[in-house]
C-alpha cells in the first residue's frame, strides 16, 4: 500500500475537476497505477492503533447470510447451492452466484464514469482475469481498521422519517448527527451508517419483499444524498471506505438532475462502498458500551477480475 497520510491529501475543492461530469476526482493522487483508492489509507500504523479500541473482544457479525435478502434485489435469481458426495467425502458447488447479490462490496469496475473510464481513468472493459482495477486486490490486504457508526434514522426520526421511501439525506444532516452523536471521524476511518433500511425491510412480509424484488429499478430506499456535497464531505473526511444497511448507500431511485453517488464516490474518488450490510446487532453492542468506534475487518473474495465481493464482514468491539 502507498503510505498517504491525510494531512498531504489535498482538499475535495483542490482536487482536478471533470467538468462534464460536475465533479472532481481522485485520479493519480495515490498513484497512476492505483487499485485500491482510498483504502490506501488504511496504514499499518492506523491497524495497529484501531486495535486499541478492543475493550471486551466480542465479535459481530456485520453480513447478511447470503441467501439474503429473499427473494434477491433488482430481479437477481437466487444462486442454486449442491451438495454431493465422493465416496466418504462431501463436495458442494454455487451455481448462479452473484457476488453482489447479498452483503457487498462494489469494485471499481463497477461504475464507469461515461468516456472517462473507471476509477484512475483506466478505459479498458472489465474481463474475467483482468488484474487491473479486479476485487482481489481489496482481499489480499483486506478492510481492517477503525470502524465509526452514525445513525441517520435515530437522528431523523420524528421527522416523518420513513427508510422505505426515497429520502436523500443531505452532508449537513450526516454532520448533525455525528456531532450528536459524539461520533468523531478519523482520517482513514471506515464510515458505517445505518438508515433503518434493513431493519424495515426485515419487518414486511414476503408479498411486500416480493414486490420490492420485482422491481429492476426504482426500488426506494433512504440513503445519502447524491450531490457534490456529500462528496465532498467523504473526501474531506479522508474516510477509508463507507459501508451503509442499504441497497446503494445513496437513496434511490434517485434523480438524474442531481446526479449518482456511484459516479462521485466510488468511481471519481476511488472510495469503496459497502451496501446492505447489518448494523443492528453492532449498535446494540456499541450502545452497551457507551461507544461509537470499534474494529472493523472485511475480507472481500481474491477473485481475480472480479467486480465485486460479499462484505465478508465483522466489528470487534
Amino acid at each position: 500500500m502507498t503510505n498517504i497520510h491525510a494531512s498531504g491529501l489535498p482538499a475535495y475543492k483542490d482536487l482536478p475537476r471533470l467538468n462534464d461530469i460536475g465533479s472532481n476526482h481522485s485520479w493519480g493522487v495515490f498513484g497512476d497505477d492505483d487499485d485500491l483508492g482510498t483504502l490506501n489509507l488504511l496504514t499499518p500504523e492506523r491497524v495497529r492503533d484501531a486495535m486499541t479500541n478492543v475493550t471486551s473482544g466480542e465479535r459481530v457479525s456485520l453480513s447478511l447470510t447470503l441467501n439474503e435478502p429473499d427473494p434477491p434485489l433488482f430481479r437477481r435469481q437466487p444462486f442454486e447451492h449442491t451438495v454431493k458426495k465422493f465416496g466418504s467425502m462431501y463436495d458442494d458447488r454455487l451455481d448462479s452466484f452473484f457476488p453482489q447479490g447479498s452483503t457487498q462490496w462494489d469494485g471499481f469496475r463497477h461504475h464507469r464514469v461515461r468516456q472517462h473510464g473507471f476509477y484512475g481513468g483506466v478505459t479498458d472493459e472489465p474481463a474475467p482475469g483482468n488484474q487491473r482495477l479486479s476485487i482481489h486486490h481489496w482481499g489480499m490486504t483486506g478492510i481492517v481498521g477503525r470502524g465509526v457508526l452514525i445513525d441517520l434514522e435515530a437522528h431523523l426520526a420524528g421527522a416523518d422519517y420513513d427508510p422505505l421511501a426515497e429520502r436523500p439525506i443531505t452532508a449537513d444532516e450526516v454532520r448533525a448527527a455525528a456531532d450528536s452523536q459524539g461520533v468523531e471521524v478519523r482520517p482513514g476511518d471506515v464510515l458505517c451508517i445505518r438508515t433503518g433500511w434493513l431493519s424495515a425491510y426485515r419487518a414486511l412480509d414476503h408479498d411486500a419483499k416480493a414486490e420490492i424484488a420485482a422491481k429492476k429499478s426504482g426500488l426506494f430506499s433512504a440513503g445519502l444524498r447524491a450531490d457534490e456535497s456529500i462528496a465532498e464531505l467523504l473526501w474531506d473526511w479522508h474516510i477509508s471506505a463507507i459501508a451503509a444497511d442499504n441497497p446503494a448507500v445513496e437513496s434511490t431511485p434517485g434523480d438524474a438532475a442531481v446526479g449518482s453517488l456511484h459516479r462521485r464516490v466510488l468511481a471519481m474518488l476511488g472510495i469503496p462502498l459497502g451496501e446492505l450490510f447489518d448494523f443492528e446487532m453492532l449498535r446494540s453492542g456499541l450502545a452497551e458500551q457507551g461507544r461509537r468506534d470499534f474494529v472493523f475487518t472485511a475480507v472481500p473474495l481474491a477473485l481475480v477480475g472480479g467486480l465485486g465481493s460479499p462484505g465478508n464482514a465483522i466489528a470487534v468491539l
